[in-house]
């Protein structure tokens, strides 16, 4: 029986972190296996680190959110290669774009988009990319840091435009889909999710976040993303348990720092 991975999810916020073990003990039920909860500021990296290692199949990541951008302004690459020195960071961000919101000036932003790019270029882990708003800028700094020298990533909870997502695979991407291809006007995203080649996308919830159908209105969790592969799966025409191998299998390929430290993808039942 493949496990599901959930990719991104924020178990460090409020809403979870209250209650993790019935968390952690939901998404066991549900036949999550493996989950990763993300940095956002790299000034509380010791909490998340500290939430990651009190379970086995629980990693984490190390990163600066474009909306914090501001408040961390001389964050280095130094700095971001040194903490994912841990056995417990498989990944550099999330780290990107954000010009809906713009809560940081969009020059920041870029600037220390740069060094989270350099860092997964120097450790070879992947970075986690969020983007909103911000196609076009995002994929030409992402083809300029390629031509200095490749590295691994994945575009997160992907919302935006075919032409981000052919960029980024173009580049060797991934791209991972959240519950939002499961409401009812995401017709553009869903029809991405139908483009994506199938070795190349992953799952996630970005928990507490966009909740999928059935579970709107509440707060999301990494069970969930059980609905949001089901649904890929059902996009794809697929069974669920292939969608979970596919989607596992992909995770354990681009994250290889968490198969190297020995938590598998399957279980015997």
């Amino acid at each position: 029986m493949s496990l599901l991975v959930d990719s991104h999810c924020h178990l460090d916020f409020p809403s979870l972190s209250g209650d993790l073990d019935g968390v952690m003990a939901r998404a066991k039920t549900a036949g999550v296996g493996t989950m990763v909860t993300i940095c956002t500021r790299v000034e509380r990296f010791a909490s998340i680190l500290a939430i990651a290692e009190r379970f086995d199949n629980l990693y984490c990541s190390v990163g600066l959110h474009p909306h914090s951008a501001a408040e961390e302004p001389d964050l280095s690459t130094e700095r971001l290669v040194e903490l994912a020195g841990h056995d417990k960071v498989v990944g550099i961000g999330e780290s990107g774009l954000d010009f809906h919101y713009d809560k940081s000036h969009r020059d920041i932003q870029a600037k220390l988009f740069r060094r989270h790019i350099a860092a997964a270029r120097e450790t070879g882990l992947p970075l986690i990319v969020h983007s909103r708003a911000a196609d076009g800028e995002m994929i030409a700094i992402l083809q300029d840091e390629t031509a200095k020298g490749p590295f691994p990533g994945v575009l997160h909870c992907f919302s935006s435009g075919p032409e981000l997502a052919r960029a980024a695979l173009a580049l060797g991407f991934y791209i991972s889909f959240s519950g939002i291809i499961t409401f009812k006007n995401a017709d553009e995203v869903r029809a991405v999710a139908l483009e994506t080649p199938l070795e190349r996308l992953l799952v996630e919830t970005d928990a507490p976040y966009l909740a999928p159908i059935p579970h709107r209105g509440k707060d999301n969790e990494p069970a969930f993303v059980a609905n949001t592969a089901n649904k890929l799966a059902e996009l794809r025409g697929v069974t669920g348990q292939e969608m979970a191998e596919q989607s596992t299998g992909n995770f354990f390929r681009l994250f290889t720092k968490a198969l190297a430290a020995g938590h598998g993808n399957s279980i015997a039942e």
